[in-house]
């Protein structure tokens, strides 16, 4: 089937969605690109996967650049779709502030899942802050309604103000590995408030052991400095290049899951992604009219003797009139 065009509408969508829940991939792949385009033909992919949405348990994993992050999905989602889930990965890449473009480059670190059977689909940030597209959110109820469980985000990395993954996400984990740097700039980046669980990569080098050490030190701090946290969270030991820790952090992936389950934690976490979504699509909504009407004829111009707040504040009264 190929993509459906503008005109074709919501009928074509609703062939493509039920032909993914049959386990069609490439009509999965093909909503997926809808989704990534934008527009209206995103909207009615939104509309008709909504009713199938919420079975899929949504893992973010975040860290680093060279950490280990896609070694480790390539090693996690391996061993699950080997042991009978049907995992799929969203791969978040960033892109470049001046042509737009995006390696995408996963699918080569990722050799292994896909030849497991893991579904791997690769998108661009596409400059969004936060390291997250604007559609990864889409792409990610795409994937939970073709019935693929757990959809593990892997995103660009962590930072000041990367940390989206939070509202993406049930279970983040985020990684780290030796010679991370130091536990207080860490601590700035975010680290504890997105952490549910934490792998500290490339153990079997040295200073693993003291990547460790770090890690518990923040995570004892944090309750000195009065952070509220679900749960401590766990610390997980692995070499993903060779497999070691990986079990482990599935059995750890696992117990969160069930944890979440046992109370209202797991519906509000839920409940905090839908409001993040609705608020990023406002937002977007919001820009593209301001763009409109910053490039609008009729629009007074800007004056030199106002202050950009000034104009700012007088555009808003205008767009929200």
């Amino acid at each position: 089937m190929e993509s459906p065009e503008p005109e074709a509408g919501l009928s074509a969508v609703v062939e493509l969605a039920e032909a993914s829940r049959s386990g069609d991939r490439r009509a999965t792949a093909r909503l997926l690109s809808l989704v990534e385009r934008g527009g209206a033909l995103a909207d009615e992919v939104a509309s008709a996967t909504q009713a199938h949405v919420g079975g899929a348990h949504v893992v973010g994993i975040t860290g680093a650049p060279g950490s280990g992050k896609s070694t480790i999905t390539n090693s996690l989602t391996t061993l699950l779709s080997e042991a009978g889930q049907q995992p799929a990965v969203l791969a978040v890449d960033p892109s470049s502030p001046l042509t737009g473009g995006a390696i995408l480059g996963d699918r080569v670190r990722m050799n292994g899942a896909s030849d497991a059977g893991v579904f791997i689909r690769s998108m661009a940030t596409r400059g969004h802050a936060g390291g997250l597209a604007l559609a990864a959110s889409g792409a990610v109820r795409v994937l939970d309604a073709a019935g693929f469980d757990p959809v593990v985000i892997e995103t660009v990395g962590v930072g000041q103000v990367e940390v989206d993954v939070t509202d993406a996400a049930d279970t983040t984990i985020v990684v780290v590995a030796p010679g991370w740097g130091d536990a207080v700039q860490a601590n700035k980046a975010g680290l504890l408030e997105v952490a549910d669980l934490f792998v500290v990569n490339k153990a079997d080098r040295p200073g693993a052991t003291d990547a460790r050490r770090d890690l518990e030190l923040m995570l004892d701090l944090s309750t000195v400095t009065g952070r509220a946290g679900f749960e401590r969270p766990s610390i997980t030991m692995t070499t993903a290049t060779e497999g070691d820790g990986i079990g482990e952090l599935a059995t750890a992936v696992a117990g969160h899951l069930d944890l979440l389950s046992q109370g209202v934690e797991l519906d509000r976490r839920r409940e905090k992604r839908r409001i993040a979504e609705v608020r990023a699509h406002l937002e977007h909504l919001l820009v593209g009219a301001a763009d409109e009407m910053l490039a609008s004829e009729g629009l007074q111009p800007v004056r030199a003797s106002e202050s950009p707040m000034m104009v700012a504040r007088r555009l808003a009264g205008q767009l929200l009139d």
